[in-house]
């Protein structure tokens, strides 16, 4: 291997890095190899506005996430965590730094249960009357107003969090576990910077005990299988068999998930689901684009993570009127997950409401690809517009929030919806990623 690849290769492991300041140095760095053509890629037209990172779970720091997108071809990457936005600030200058598109914001649960949909499984696994929304494009000066915002519901969290991790020790502890959410969870986390703990961080802890007691192959199958009595499926045996996977802590909090998260699962309260309509509110006023997250009744999971399951398409005319009362300007779907009837029904309803269409594919594992050809069919060509859309409403509301896609001060304000996607996704694809600046130039051609 030549000097330069391995410089390369030190780079690719420095973006990821757990100190920032080696992580920003490696963006910085990378930008300067992209820009000088010694580093290329084949840019598609596929984007992704919903990638976790490190500030809720993902294997990915905010930098890295910004070049695994830019190595995999997109032409946007979006960072969305659960209960957190503290990666915002440096998704956004690492994507600049490389030359990528990006938009910010986060993702949380809200509660529906002073709605008529009270009593229903919305699109929540896990909860009826609680259902998961993101606020997409969240202008970079109102960040600092979101984390203030989200630091009481983490607050909350954590406090269930730790009574979670006492109910799945006292599960487990007779296994040789011995799970502390101090010492185990919190280390896992960002959680001392504004970042959050999911079950997914309780989860991981598990598993690194596992790992650590019984080693990885089939110290690990044979426990899972014999001590605790899990049916893991041959694939994944497979994968837990090989010392040498990359992904060996991915793939047991999969296993772990579906055996033991409904077992040490507390349903959270009124106190940290807020009620939807603040949540709304709160993104609108801060000049962010709130968006309900259509799950859709779930056959065959296209992700391996969803029982068969059904949730909002038996009601979802109702579901659909009660977000445009709420004030939804957006709704927010993934279609690797959805069918294309799913799909085709979602996006009839939103136009005869009025409301965005905004796509994206969680990412919150190794394993995952950052790619998402589901966006090139003819069907879905207009979320990629969408998208664009989204970037530069997101970079012009920074400038001047009365330039926002849904101001009711925008100079295009008395145009259709999809006449001001049109404008706004012209100006995303017309910026410089290097030089996100150079948005406001073309602008103001059309709004001054």
């Amino acid at each position: 291997m030549n000097r330069g690849c391995m410089d390369r290769e030190k780079l690719e492991q420095d973006i990821n890095s757990p100190d920032y300041a080696i992580r920003r140095r490696a963006a910085r760095a990378i930008g300067a190899l992209i820009r000088s053509g010694e580093m290329k890629r084949t840019v598609l037209k596929e984007v992704n506005n919903h990638v976790h990172t490190t500030w809720s779970f993902s294997p990915y720091e905010p930098s890295a996430a910004a070049y695994h997108a830019w190595k995999a071809g997109l032409g946007i990457v979006g960072s969305i965590d659960h209960d957190s936005i503290g990666a915002a600030g440096e998704m956004l200058d690492s994507a600049q730094d490389i030359g990528m598109a990006s938009t910010v914001g986060f993702e949380m649960r809200v509660s529906f249960l002073d709605t008529p949909l009270a009593d229903r499984k919305i699109n929540n696994p896990d909860s009826q009357g609680i259902v998961y929304m993101c606020v997409h494009g969240v202008p970079r000066q109102r960040i600092g107003e979101v984390s203030d915002f989200l630091a009481p519901v983490n607050v909350i969290r954590n406090k269930r969090n730790r009574a979670q991790v006492e109910v799945l020790q006292s599960l487990v502890g007779a296994y040789g576990f011995d799970l502390d959410f101090d010492r185990d969870v919190v280390p896992l986390s960002h959680s001392t910077q504004g970042g959050s703990i999911t079950e997914r961080h309780i989860l991981l802890a598990m598993a690194i005990q596992t790992v650590g007691m019984k080693g990885k192959g089939t110290g690990t199958v044979d426990f899972l299988c014999t001590s605790l009595g899990i049916n893991v499926p041959s694939r994944i045996q497979g994968y837990l068999l090989d010392d040498a996977n990359p992904h060996y802590l991915y793939d047991l909090i999969g296993v772990y998930k579906s055996s033991f998260l409904p077992r040490f699962f507390i349903q959270p309260g009124r106190d940290e689901c807020l009620d939807v309509r603040q949540v709304v509110d709160f993104g609108r006023r801060i000049g962010a684009i709130p968006a309900y997250a259509y799950l859709g009744d779930v056959g065959s999971s296209a992700t391996g993570d969803k029982k068969a399951e059904k949730f909002e398409d038996d009601y979802l005319d109702e579901l659909f009127d009660l977000l445009v009362d709420i004030g939804y300007p957006a709704v927010t779907y993934m279609p690797p997950r959805n069918t294309n009837a799913q799909m085709m029904r979602i996006q009839r309803l939103a136009r005869e409401r009025g409301l965005m269409e905004i796509s994206g594919v969680d990412i919150n594992s190794s394993r995952q690809s950052f790619n998402c050809p589901e966006l090139l069919a003819p069907q879905c060509h207009h979320l990629v517009d969408s998208a664009w859309a989204l970037v530069a409403h997101e970079k012009l509301a920074g400038f001047n929030e009365d330039w926002g896609l849904f101001s009711t001060s925008s100079p295009l304000a008395d145009r259709s919806l999809e006449e001001r996607i049109g404008v706004y996704a012209a100006l995303g694809r017309a910026m410089d990623p290097f030089e996100v600046e150079s948005i406001i130039k073309e602008a103001e051609k059309i709004f001054q």
